[in-house]
């Protein structure tokens, strides 16, 4: 995917991208996911195929890119942050941002949408844990805990989603401040327990 979170792409290439992503969900806003063609995004978007296809493979690779275009604008403070903070800084800005998208007017990914998108952001937020807990747990294999940091990192990105898809999938009532506090509050006696 050519959307990246450490590097910025130039203007041009940004509101491009922008452009695509807030067709996409605009139309997602009025039908389900599954309905909306390339076609209508462009016309939506007011670009052409070709640069469609030199920013993205298909719609869903469009879906997916919403989540660097989150986490990027999420400020970098969180590298000084204690361990089980800076592995867990991303959870607050993307609970808020569904907040924000789930209430206005629900999008309707549908399930097969929806299962793209968190399938993306698992892979998304496993790599940017990765590099978390490495910094955490520089030079070791495992954690204090002797839980391997592979399996670590794997179980705090696939806890946040099951959290997400739970809270999704009920739709729970709860604000994104008190699942955030639910999804902590799962992970954070783990992490505590890495690092003793």
């Amino acid at each position: 995917m050519t959307v990246q979170v450490s590097k910025g792409p130039d203007r041009r290439v940004a509101r491009t991208q922008r452009l695509m992503r807030d067709a996409l969900h605009s139309l997602i806003r009025e039908r389900d996911y599954d309905s909306v063609a390339v076609k209508e995004i462009l016309d939506r978007a007011n670009v052409g195929r070709s640069a469609f296809y030199t920013h993205f493979r298909d719609k869903d690779e469009l879906l997916a890119s919403s989540i660097y275009d989150i986490l990027g604008s999420v400020p970098s403070s969180h590298s000084k942050a204690a361990d089980g903070e800076r592995i867990l800084w991303f959870s607050l800005p993307i609970f808020e941002h569904h907040e924000r998208h789930r209430r206005p007017g629900e999008l309707r990914l549908g399930p097969r949408g929806r299962a793209i998108l968190h399938r993306k952001l698992q892979n998304v937020l496993a790599e940017m844990i990765a590099e978390d807990v490495g910094k955490s747990f520089r030079g070791r294999r495992k954690t204090a805990g002797r839980i391997p940091q592979d399996l670590l990192v794997q179980y705090v990105a696939s806890t946040f989603i099951l959290v997400l898809n739970w809270w999704v999938e009920s739709r729970n009532p709860l604000p994104a401040e008190e699942v955030n506090d639910l999804f902590r509050a799962l992970i954070l006696s783990t992490l505590a327990s890495t690092s003793d």
